[in-house]
């Protein structure tokens, strides 16, 4: 049941057919219930380490010989809860594709250039107000196998934290105005119009640095009748 009192009809079903992927690798059995310790079902999971957050982890554009190339955007937007709260000291990671869309990933083998300077990953905390903001390049589009001429519009991957790795929500931003949206099957499995119009960025020019990059404005909601789509689903 959706929690919070989150309308159920619109989010996506595991085995939504013109997503092919999820037909073949959506759960067919019932959950597994973990006994003993909690914390032994994280230890199977990624293991991230335990470095700070520095400042520049925020920036895509840095850290690398040179710039990179493609349009420099900034990302910015709270984290809330069903009440419209600041979800505070939240970690927040993002990652993407390159401006050819390409992402650095040997398993990515697109006939895209890779760009030395641009690995597409970075990382925040909310502030107290709840928000976060990432400096990084506007991806390009992809081709991938779902169906015939498959192109997946712009996007950027969001990752969100609570207090363990098994509180980790996953979702994905769009860009406005973007063709490619109206045919993305990820994206039009939300069928509720007013949830599927929330994973979409607004262009703010009050986020936009003069002769420097573009402002994009996207908040987050946790749960509730506005909650964000995540791809895990909510119980």
């Amino acid at each position: 049941m959706p929690a919070g009192g989150a309308p159920g009809g619109h989010h996506p079903p595991r085995d939504f057919p013109p997503y092919r992927s999820s037909v073949l690798r959506h759960p067919k059995q019932p959950l597994v219930a973990v006994t003993g310790d909690p914390e032994s079902v994280e230890l199977s999971g990624p293991v991230f380490g335990h470095t700070d957050v520095a400042e520049l982890d925020s920036d895509l554009t840095r850290g690398h010989p040179g710039e990179p190339l493609g349009e420099r955007i900034t990302v910015s937007g709270r984290l809330l809860d069903t009440a419209g709260r600041p979800v505070r000291g939240q970690l927040v990671e993002v990652w993407q594709a390159n401006a050819s869309g390409r992402y650095a990933h040997p398993r990515d083998q697109h006939p895209a250039p890779l760009d030395p300077h641009f690995t597409g990953v970075g990382r925040a905390l909310t502030g107290q107000d709840g928000s976060y903001a990432f400096t990084t390049i506007k991806p390009g589009a992809y081709p991938w196998r779902n169906h015939a001429n498959a192109w997946r519009p712009a996007h950027i991957h969001f990752s969100l934290f609570g207090e363990a790795f098994t509180q980790r929500l996953v979702t994905q931003m769009y860009f406005p105005g973007d063709p490619l949206c109206a045919y993305d099957p990820i994206l039009r499995s939300v069928t509720d119009d007013a949830a599927r119009a929330r994973l979409v960025a607004a262009y703010d020019p009050t986020l936009s640095r003069p002769e420097w990059s573009l402002g994009y404005r996207w908040d987050i909601v946790l749960d509730g009748p506005s909650a964000t789509w995540i791809e895990e689903g909510r119980s």
